[in-house]
């Protein structure tokens, strides 16, 4: 299966909006905490870790 990006960033979204949604709706911590402070950090650790995922598959795909 080939992940272009529109595929990618739907993956991406539906991901984080499972995780805020799961959180927001659980007795842990209000909802402000989770929307002001977790989703962004949710966020920004995608964006990292789905960058150092392409570059592992570039590196992969070349045959290094």
């Amino acid at each position: 299966m080939k992940f272009d990006l529109p595929k990618t960033a739907a993956v991406f979204i539906v991901i984080i909006a499972l995780g805020v949604g799961g959180l927001a709706a659980a007795p842990m911590m209000g909802t402000s905490t989770v929307l002001m402070m977790v989703a962004p950090s949710m966020i920004a650790f995608g964006l990292i870790m789905l960058a150092l995922g392409v570059k592992h598959g570039e590196y992969r795909a070349a045959g290094r």
